[in-house]
């Protein structure tokens, strides 16, 4: 395990430094000029020694290969630059807005498990009844229908119609309990409601798998109790390709809350790489990305691990 382990962050920061590699490049091929988006209307009268003067500042008048080693060089060393706007440091943009999207992240994906994994279970057991009849639909649905346009029907009938719940910004839950619950409710809702009904479907699908193979049969023999059977020898063994999508679904929660954070106004991180991104402001944008790629390895190397627990019979070298 420890040598897998090992190899696995050894693969980790190779991939690290493509994407690195990739966010750097990719950046400065959009094509707009980060110094005319910083100055606004006053650009219009910038001349050509202020320009050069600016470009220098930033560091942006230097060979690219320069440029991305120096960056590579202050992020190992935390030094992950300044916003191109507000002069701020980036750790100080991020640690602003982090709560907000960890808060989202976490509350979606206890959701998404907690639902799905339940209604997966009893549309297993209860397999063509009218309940596994109907959250197979609903599952299907949650696939099917766009997240950003179900917000917008969701705004339009709790925000604007009902007044039930606000339609915009967030609260965080140690700070407001109260309005970080209203905040919260549809946004939640939205970001879990595909990896609800993916876990759903996979649930039953192992489920249904698992209840006919041997050694259920020999727990139900030796006379366990059913509950005892299904949570414990049926639904630890189903759980095995649900890990694997949950290490899917964090990608797909980090993608989903850019969408998300963007219709609700959500104080978030996803929030600020798309206005990062439309600003061109290569130190924010840059370390948002590599954030998101170091989460979702990190996630994927614990699902491996996870296996490990879930079924003895699998080991790593």
């Amino acid at each position: 395990m420890k040598k897998y382990i090992v190899n696995r962050l050894v693969q980790s920061v190779f991939v690290l430094f493509l994407i690195s590699l990739a966010v750097f490049l990719l950046i400065r091929a959009v094509p707009k000029d980060p110094i005319y988006i910083i100055l606004g209307p006053e650009s219009q009268g910038i001349t050509g020694e202020r320009y050069a003067e600016m470009m220098h500042e930033l560091g942006l008048d230097r060979p690219l290969p320069i440029q991305y080693l120096n960056w590579v060089r202050k992020m190992a060393t935390g030094d992950w630059g300044h916003d191109f706007k507000t002069k701020r440091p980036v750790t100080k943009e991020l640690a602003a807005r982090i709560p907000y999207t960890l808060q989202l992240a976490v509350l979606a994906i206890a959701m998404s498990v907690t639902i799905g994994v339940a209604t997966g279970v009893v549309a297993a057991l209860k397999r063509n009844s009218i309940w596994d009849v109907i959250s197979s639909l609903v599952a299907i649905a949650g696939v099917a229908v766009p997240g950003f346009w179900l917000a917008l029907i969701l705004i339009l009938i709790f925000s604007v119609h009902w007044n039930l719940l606000p339609v915009y910004g967030g609260k965080l839950l140690w700070e407001d309990p109260g309005g970080a619950v209203k905040s919260l409710i549809l946004p939640v809702a939205i970001l879990s409601l595909e990896g609800t009904a993916s876990i759903m479907r996979q649930t039953r699908s192992s489920m249904l798998e698992v209840m006919g193979d041997d050694y259920v049969r020999t727990a139900r023999a030796k006379g366990l109790s059913e509950r005892r059977v299904i949570l414990v020898h049926a639904l630890k063994n189903a759980l095995l390709p649900v890990v694997t999508l949950l290490g899917l679904r964090l990608g797909g929660i980090l993608g989903g809350s850019v969408i998300i954070e963007t219709v609700f106004s959500w104080p978030g991180v996803g929030r600020l790489a798309v206005s990062a991104l439309q600003e061109v402001n290569y130190p924010v944008v840059q370390v948002i990305v590599l954030i998101s790629g170091t989460t979702v390895l990190t996630a994927n190397l614990l699902t491996d691990i996870s296996y490990a627990y879930l079924d003895p019979r699998i080991r790593y070298r």
